[in-house]
């Protein structure tokens, strides 16, 4: 069976790279390059226009990086598969990426070589993570597995409340949440108390608190 045509827009300050990535992508007969930005606010309104499938992204770049670009794209709820091309080898620009819901995460000196199989794998909705830092992925799944130990009530949330926890994580407000989710805040505040009795926090700040601590490992 053929595999249907994924489609790119590829967002990097550097030319030169820039052209590299693309030709290498190009070589690929189910690979299509719609278009290329120089900047992040670039790269925004072409995603929004054009509605690629992935998304591949230099963090640092200018007037929006990476970070700041990926997260207007939530905010606009895009449905695009988020790939980040980066020199950030730090664990906690890692982890940041991923509490963003960043699909893929390349680092540039293996770009090339990793592209391929992380686009096809972020377009198929699954994470690919350059092999040299996949040990973050795993270091992240026991911090996850230790929390759940020590807050057994995390299984008893229902996926409202899980997703209610990210968005305290994220510190939004109840109206906020609500805006999002379309309900009252009253329901967000009942959610609210429901997900600090699962969890047994006590206390007008200890959700808040909780969440932000673990946002890593929810």
């Amino acid at each position: 069976m053929e595999r249907n045509e994924i489609r790119i827009v590829i967002a990097d300050d550097h030319p030169i790279f820039r052209q590299g990535l693309r030709q290498a992508i190009e070589r690929e007969s189910d690979l299509k390059v719609l278009d290329e930005a120089a900047d992040g606010l670039s790269a925004l309104r072409l995603v929004e226009s054009l509605r690629p499938d992935v998304a591949v992204l230099d963090i640092s770049m200018p007037g929006m990086d990476g970070f700041v670009l990926a997260e207007s794209m939530r905010e606009k709820k895009l449905e695009v598969g988020i790939i980040f091309l980066t020199m950030y080898k730090e664990e906690a620009a890692f982890n940041r990426a991923m509490d963003m819901g960043v699909k893929g995460y390349i680092l540039k000196d293996s770009a090339v070589s990793d592209i391929i199989s992380c686009i096809r794998a972020v377009a198929g909705g699954q994470l690919y993570v350059s092999p040299t830092i996949a040990s973050y992925v795993l270091s992240r799944s026991a911090r996850s597995a230790a929390l759940l130990d020590e807050r057994p009530g995390l299984k008893d949330l229902t996926p409202t409340e899980r997703r209610i926890l990210k968005m305290i994580a994220d510190n939004k407000t109840s109206r906020e949440i609500a805006r999002e989710l379309f309900v009252s805040p009253r329901t967000i505040d009942n959610h609210r108390t429901n997900i600090s009795q699962k969890l047994g926090l006590r206390g007008s700040h200890a959700l808040l608190k909780f969440a932000y601590d673990h946002k890593s490992e929810l």
